[in-house]
């Protein structure tokens, strides 16, 4: 008995992926709401004004004490440095972490909703030494404030 169960749940599942691949492979499923959205001229930018400019409509900062960025002073990976960025700033809409030094030094940026936390921790690759930038869009305003990281191996193909 439980093996005709297994059995009947085993071939609902295989025939359920065998019509989604199909599907897929047709181009009936594709992710095109998603790509559509990704600002890809900010995250190619080669430097901070373009990036900023690119993705959040202005190429500059006003610096901001309420802004708290959690980064190791010396990462010994450059590969996989730990960053978390904090902020008390109302009406948060945005949060990206940019690190100056890298070819692209757009990394990673965080589109919040109405009511959420200024808060956002992730692992970032950096090349080599620099600043960790983080750019906080509260209430149409742009806000950073920044660290410096010491890279001891570099994680961008160094």
């Amino acid at each position: 008995m439980k093996t005709d169960l297994k059995r009947r749940m085993l071939l609902k599942g295989t025939i359920a992926s065998s019509a989604i691949g199909i599907a897929i492979g047709a181009g009936l499923l594709t992710p095109q709401a998603v790509l559509a959205a990704w600002p890809k001229e900010a995250f190619t930018a080669k430097d901070i004004p373009g990036a900023l400019s690119s993705l959040m409509g202005a190429d500059s900062a006003e610096e901001s004490g309420d802004i708290n960025i959690k980064a190791p002073d010396i990462a010994e990976n450059g590969a996989v440095v730990p960053v978390t960025v904090s902020t008390t700033l109302p009406g948060v809409e945005s949060i990206a972490i940019i690190a100056a030094n890298n070819p692209v030094p757009l990394i990673a940026n965080f589109n919040l909703n109405a009511g959420a936390e200024g808060f956002v921790s992730s692992r970032i690759k950096m090349g080599k030494s620099g600043d960790v930038i983080a750019v906080v869009k509260s209430d149409g305003k742009l806000y950073k404030a920044g660290k410096e990281v010491k890279v001891t191996i570099g994680g961008c193909g160094g």
